[in-house]
Order: structure tokens, then C-alpha cells, then sequence
């Protein structure tokens, strides 16, 4: 997949570098900008399963 990428960018091979480090920054801004955050709630990362008061006291 990257070899088909990296042959149909135009240019030599600095300018297909910087096309593909502007790919990666752009797919890397879509990822936190809207699809993490969407993703968010959907995790159980705040299904806490412990009790405040349950633990044990001094």
C-alpha cells in the first residue's frame, strides 16, 4: 500500500517526502480532530467499578 502511495505522488523523491508528511499530518489532525473524539464516549474508559465509600478505613 505505501510502494502504490509512495509511486503515484508526483515530483522526485524530496517533494514526494513532503507530500507524504503533509498526508500523514492531515490524516493525524482528522484522527484527534473528529474521530477520536467521537470514538469517546463510546469506550468504557469512565465505567469505573469501584465504589467511593467501599474501601477500607483506617
Amino acid at each position: 500500500m505505501y510502494g502504490w502511495i509512495w509511486r503515484h505522488l508526483p515530483g522526485s523523491a524530496w517533494i514526494r517526502a513532503l507530500i507524504s508528511l503533509v498526508l500523514v499530518l492531515g490524516v493525524v489532525f482528522v484522527l484527534f480532530q473528529y474521530v477520536f473524539p467521537w470514538a469517546e464516549p463510546l469506550l468504557p474508559f469512565n465505567d469505573v467499578t469501584v465504589d467511593e465509600g467501599s474501601g477500607a478505613t483506617p
